[in-house]
């Protein structure tokens, strides 16, 4: 059964997204195969990002712990003593949590040269571990790399650029490394389908496309995400009036899958 919604369905964010981030990985990478073959490789990568405890309020610890001893029992003898020793203070290291991200990497075939890096933006990227995901597509775009970047998430910070973004539900950013520091933004609503976007390979090889929508159709159709997401709760993070509205007139209309 097909999604109820034109393009990405907003239950998705607050409920599945773990899960759709992976079948997006997994979508794209079956879409662009053989659309690069035989010249390019299509590879799912993985980067683990420790999140230091000045990164997530919650892990937050105290810098120094002193833990109390029992006078009875201290190791602090006379001064005259020639036995005396020197009793440690316990100490907490900051906190650090690991989280891993997937990516696809298109490169060479013959060279092995990485051409071209694509992002499912998560979670993380857009929260707590915005800083390291700043800091791994700046490394990316500093070494002739173009990098595609796919936020479908409605929730989190954007992604960082100098003149303000236009307001849209959805982005995709196509960063071509001989254009920056210009980088092609494609910006659309939660109402509108997903958009076909390129995707740049080397100088010399013409742009091939990605259709999104259809990317996702075909996962949403896989997942079975009509029987395993709840349409009866709230969109998460919330929607507008008006677009909140819009999706109660869509299940109205009679497109709201029915329970199981």
């Amino acid at each position: 059964m097909p999604s109820p919604f034109p393009g990405m369905d907003p239950f998705i964010e607050g409920q599945k997204w773990r899960d759709c981030h992976t079948n997006m990985m997994t979508g794209i990478q079956g879409a662009l195969g053989p659309l690069v073959a035989p010249r390019y490789a299509v590879d799912v990568e993985e980067v683990v990002y420790l999140l230091g405890a000045d990164d997530e309020d919650e892990q937050r610890v105290p810098d120094v712990r002193i833990r109390q001893r029992d006078d009875e029992h201290s190791s602090w003898e006379d001064p005259s003593s020639a036995t005396a020793t020197l009793e440690p203070q316990v100490h907490t290291l900051p906190q650090t949590k690991s989280v891993r991200q997937r990516y696809l990497r298109l490169r060479e075939r013959r060279t092995h040269q990485i051409v071209t890096i694509i992002e499912v933006l998560s979670p993380t990227n857009k929260g707590v571990g915005r800083r390291e995901y700043v800091n791994k597509r700046n490394e990316i775009l500093t070494n002739s790399i173009n990098l595609v970047e796919l936020d479908l998430l409605r929730g989190g910070a954007r992604l960082p650029t100098v003149e303000p973004l236009r307001p849209a539900d959805y982005y995709a950013f196509v960063c071509r490394h001989r254009q920056l520091p210009e980088v092609d933004v494609y910006a659309w609503m939660l109402q509108q389908p997903l958009p076909t976007i390129p995707i740049p390979l080397k100088d010399d090889d013409p742009d091939v496309s990605l259709d999104l929508q259809a990317v996702f159709a075909v996962l949403y159709d896989r997942a079975v995400y009509q029987y395993s997401l709840d349409y009866d709760v709230p969109v998460d993070p919330p929607l507008s009036e008006a677009d909140d509205e819009w999706v109660r007139q869509v299940f109205e209309s009679g497109r709201k899958p029915a329970a199981p």
